[in-house]
């Protein structure tokens, strides 16, 4: 008997409680074995969270005829920019009919999203998943550091330091490389004392500059980005925001310093 092979597919399925029930521990399964599934798996849901609260005041409206008869292909006339009107019109209808929301949310990160928050949800979704691990969380351990960044720089094709954050109470666990989109990222896993950790999150980006806070989730952790010249981080963790916006800057202007950006 042959094992189910599971794709991203199964993943929107079961974000929409379309898998069926004698499949989902062979699937959570296929998610801890694969780490990077699984922080999309994280991502999805965040997505698909934040779209349903973006859209919530129209779900509980009734669907106009006029966007029942847009979805299913019958003539509505046409105005300027009527292709985008139609796209939002359509994803609205979907999302009011229940239809495949975890689909949905699945690519608004790619089509339309600002580059900061595609950088900033995928930090987040990757500090979720290997945050919490106790034995696997990284690929490379913070005692063979000149390999790691070695390694990671080569990866992503940056000059990536791993910053000293021994005066914000924090040492470095290790990291490990890790897919963004159809780009790589490295990240770097730190702890304190108290068990408390933190993620730098790194790869190469062009969309320009840009810097802020964002958070997938109220009571989930924050990440602070800065797109610049090319480079791009986001410190991720859940900790009070004034020592989060200390730990990151610091961690940032050493980032800068060692690719050479200062």
């Amino acid at each position: 008997m042959s094992r189910r092979v599971y794709t991203e597919r199964d993943i929107h399925m079961a974000l929409d409680g379309e898998l069926p029930a004698d499949e989902l521990p062979g699937y959570e399964a296929w998610l801890d074995a694969n780490p990077d599934m699984k922080a999309r798996s994280v991502r999805f849901e965040a997505d698909r969270a934040r779209l349903r609260q973006t859209f919530a005041d129209a779900l509980t409206e009734p669907v106009p005829e006029r966007l029942e008869r847009l979805v299913i292909g019958e003539p509505v006339g046409s105005s300027a920019g009527g292709g985008t009107w139609r796209m939002a019109a359509a994803a609205v209808l979907l999302l009011s009919l229940g239809v495949s929301a975890g689909y949905l949310a699945g690519i608004a990160g790619r089509h339309g999203e600002p580059a900061e928050e595609v950088l900033a949800g995928e930090a987040i979704a990757a500090h979720t998943i290997f945050a919490a691990e106790k034995r696997h969380a990284v690929e490379v351990g913070g005692d063979d550091r000149e390999h790691l960044l070695g390694w990671l720089s080569n990866r992503i094709g940056l000059t990536l330091v791993a910053p000293d954050l021994a005066d914000d109470g924090f040492e470095l666990v290790g990291g490990r490389l890790l897919p963004a989109g159809n780009n790589r990222a490295a990240l770097l896993l730190y702890e304190d004392a108290e068990g408390n950790r933190i993620s730098v999150f790194v790869m190469a980006e062009k969309a320009g500059t840009a810097k802020g806070t964002y958070k997938l989730a109220s009571d989930g952790p924050s990440a602070i980005y800065w797109l610049d010249e090319g480079y791009a981080c986001a410190i991720v963790g859940n900790l009070p925001q004034e020592r989060l916006s200390k730990v990151a800057g610091s961690a940032y202007r050493q980032l800068l310093a060692g690719a050479g950006k200062v």
